[in-house]
């Protein structure tokens, strides 16, 4: 069937984020994997996308490594740093399938700090019909409540539901769940499948 409403990811399907490259940059690829094997900075970072406080988080994780303390901050400091660039041709087919009259979810892992912070600088993220955020939640992908809380506040099906991703996990539970998926690789792909869905031609869909 054709879905109802498409279901977009945000991280690394319509902006990179990417930590490594930004501590490759500054402190050297050697540094950086010595740093991410001694400091669970991302386990902090999920635990921020599941509703704990950024900054408190960041400092706490600092304060128990001294030794890589400027490092850590670096994480909530810069933070906007690492989140670029843009995925442009994924915002134009969020943007073709909003001007078709197609709803437009974002169903994201993102700390509430840090989601704020993005919309007030990247005209996009304010774009979607109805933003569903881990940290606003208290859940977050792939756990099947997060999409269970997905179909009760659009009152659409599992059916219904179109939804990209670029982790398996979390496009693996949404179909466990009965919806339409793509595992996102890149943006053509994702265009492919938007017009063999139906959603879009193949010149709207076309960057």
């Amino acid at each position: 069937m054709t879905p109802e409403a498409v279901v977009f990811d945000i991280g690394n399907v319509l902006i990179e984020w990417n930590p490594e490259r930004f501590y490759d940059r500054e402190i050297g690829e050697a540094a950086r994997l010595r740093l991410f094997a001694e400091v669970d900075l991302h386990g902090m970072n999920l635990a921020v996308d599941a509703g704990a406080p950024f900054a408190a988080s960041v400092a706490a994780l600092a304060a128990r490594h001294p030794e890589w303390a400027p490092q850590i901050l670096w994480w909530h400091d810069r933070w906007t740093e690492t989140l670029t660039p843009r995925i442009e041709h994924s915002i134009s087919l969020l943007r073709a399938l909003r001007a078709k009259g197609v709803p437009v979810f974002a169903l994201t892992n993102f700390a509430v700090e840090t989601f704020a912070i993005a919309t007030a600088r990247i005209d996009f993220f304010s774009e979607f019909d109805r933003s569903f955020v881990s940290g606003h939640l208290g859940l977050i992908k792939p756990d099947p409540a997060i999409y269970a809380h997905v179909e009760a506040q659009t009152g659409i099906a599992p059916e219904g539901l179109f939804f990209t991703d670029d982790k398996a996990a979390n496009t693996k539970a949404a179909a466990r769940r009965g919806w339409q998926t793509h595992p996102f690789t890149g943006a053509e792909g994702l265009a492919r499948r938007l017009t063999d869905l139906g959603l879009l031609t193949e010149a709207e869909a076309t960057s």
